[in-house]
């Protein structure tokens, strides 16, 4: 299937839901899609798939769709790749989107290359920056109002921005808590357009046995208006203690670098940076931190980072509103003791 460019228009999102509740990635996209849509003088789009999920349009909406095409059969009532590649497939043939964005998670990372493989576009993957701008080819020519699609690149080491300008839909997927969702709109009802492709098992379907759940025993960092992350620096994995301890009394949760998740000093689904989670707190402690750029593009939009380092060349005083140069196992303890004692002072 080969899109013809000029009938493209709309930037269109994948509103992932799961058990017929809707991720929050999906909002995030629908908020990154209104700047876009916006310079491009056109509308979003969300495309929601399910079985019994039409119900959920209206919060689509309330977030800034113009419209949501909903895609309701019992093929889709549990993520699957096929069926659900078939329908996003479907859509495009139909609407003919000018930009599809999907959000990188599990289900996103495995459904966006295979549509983009079916539709002849590229798919540029875990995106960290979407704006529209002008693209310079080699040639020289400039290609006016195309979706740029900034990624880290080099694991890490630099940044590349990257532009489709022959090949229509324009594809990204984007990291969860990378871009930020808009204000609701209370009382919002979206404009429904029911669409069903029809659905026939093929030798690419897969038969689900069972399907178990499991109970997250930790909340999730990306929720936290407070975090106190460990990194190298902090020495050991009964040193996270203190950051605990710290964290208690602030409120908040403890987080870790890469350095420490693979150590083992800390749960993978506390790590931050480009291979862990994007956060934005009110407020980052970063604790033993050197700052390294892959760490850096999971935190930098914090609101306030305190970093606490004996090295004081080290990068990720460049980044931090605060700096505190001496050992966190000195000084965390230090704050925590202050931080108690202002409490019961109020208290």
């Amino acid at each position: 299937m080969v899109i013809n460019m000029t009938d493209c228009k709309g930037v269109y999102i994948f509103a992932q839901q799961v058990d017929n509740k809707l991720s929050g990635i999906a909002f995030e996209l629908i908020g990154k899609a209104k700047d876009l849509a916006k310079d491009l003088d056109t509308e979003v789009v969300a495309m929601l798939l399910g079985y019994g999920v039409k119900d959920l349009a209206d919060e689509l909406a309330a977030y800034g769709a113009d419209k949501v095409i909903v895609v309701d059969d019992p093929a889709l009532a549990t993520y699957m790749t096929e069926p659900y590649t078939h329908a996003i497939c479907s859509i495009i043939k139909e609407y003919k989107p000018e930009i599809v964005l999907v959000g990188a998670t599990a289900i996103g990372r495995d459904l966006a290359p295979r549509v983009s493989s079916r539709v002849h576009t590229g798919l540029t993957a875990d995106c960290t920056g979407l704006e529209i701008g002008d693209f310079k080819r080699a040639t020289g020519e400039i290609e006016p109002k195309q979706l740029l699609m900034t990624r880290p690149a080099f694991g890490g080491n630099t940044i590349a921005t990257i532009a489709c300008p022959d090949h229509r839909p324009q594809m990204a997927t984007v990291r969860p808590g990378v871009m930020q969702k808009k204000d609701r709109i209370e009382g919002a009802k979206a404009n429904v357009i029911e669409f069903n492709p029809g659905f026939e098992k093929n030798n690419k379907y897969v038969e689900i046995l069972d399907v178990v759940k499991t109970v997250a025993e930790t909340a999730d960092i990306m929720d936290a208006k407070i975090l106190v992350s460990g990194g190298r620096g902090v020495g050991s994995k009964e040193n996270f203690a203190m950051l605990q301890d710290l964290a208690d009394a602030l409120g908040g949760m403890v987080s870790a670098s890469r350095a420490c998740v693979d150590a083992g000093w800390a749960e993978k689904d506390r790590q931050v940076g480009q291979t862990g989670k994007t956060v934005r707190p009110q407020l980052y402690i970063a604790c033993g931190i050197s700052g390294a750029i892959q760490h850096l593009a999971g935190m930098e939009d914090s609101d306030i980072i305190i970093a606490i380092n004996k090295d004081e060349t080290a990068p990720i005083f460049d980044v931090a509103d605060y700096g505190i140069v001496g050992d966190v196992k000195k000084i965390v303890p230090m704050l925590t003791e202050m931080v108690k004692a202002e409490k019961a002072a109020k208290a």
